[in-house]
């Protein structure tokens, strides 16, 4: 996993909990890198689990919505160091449809050993798509918080829900309508 996502996560857990809450999950995990990371670095991912589940034992906020509101911290942390990917004056089905087509495909160039999910559009409408997730790390809340904001950003209220295809969480199904 990229260095940014960790170095992110550190200083979401000293804004959300303090900086003693960030030095405890990190002094408190087990972790091979030492909690020293770069945001270009590459870190396993066991190492950021392992963050988070110090992080719920030390809060009792269970592990999804950690990923969940982290995932919606992280898109705004996304707009503001790589605002060219977010076209603002585009639209919310609009952005979530070039994700993969796009984003990932930049940030593949930035970071060629980068793992990143796969999101396939499977349908598509004015007021509804539906979201094909896949990702081996299965961090479906963390994608929900992301789209959270998303909406929120692109001013669009949305219904968001999911539901898993596999059951160990490494494919899900996204289904986002709009409010009216």
């Amino acid at each position: 996993m990229k260095g940014m996502v960790f170095t992110e996560f550190i200083e979401f857990v000293e804004k959300e909990f303090g900086f003693e809450m960030s030095d405890q999950i990190i002094t408190q995990s087990d972790l091979k890198s030492g909690g020293v990371y770069t945001a270009v670095g590459t870190y396993d991912f066991q190492e950021m689990l392992n963050l988070l589940i110090t992080l719920n034992k030390k809060t009792n906020i269970p592990l999804n919505d950690l990923l969940q509101t982290f995932g919606k911290h992280l898109f705004f942390r996304f707009v503001q160091m790589y605002p060219h990917f977010i076209d603002r004056t585009k639209s919310l089905f609009h952005f979530l449809s070039g994700i993969d087509h796009y984003i990932h495909v930049e940030v593949l160039k930035l970071y060629p050993d980068a793992e990143l999910p796969t999101m396939t559009i499977e349908e598509r409408t004015d007021d509804h798509i539906v979201i094909d997730y896949k990702s081996e790390r299965k961090l479906a809340y963390f994608a929900l918080g992301l789209f959270q904001s998303a909406t929120a950003y692109f001013n669009e209220p949305c219904a968001i829900n999911f539901k898993n295809i596999k059951t160990d969480g490494s494919e899900v199904k996204f289904f986002i309508t709009k409010s009216k």
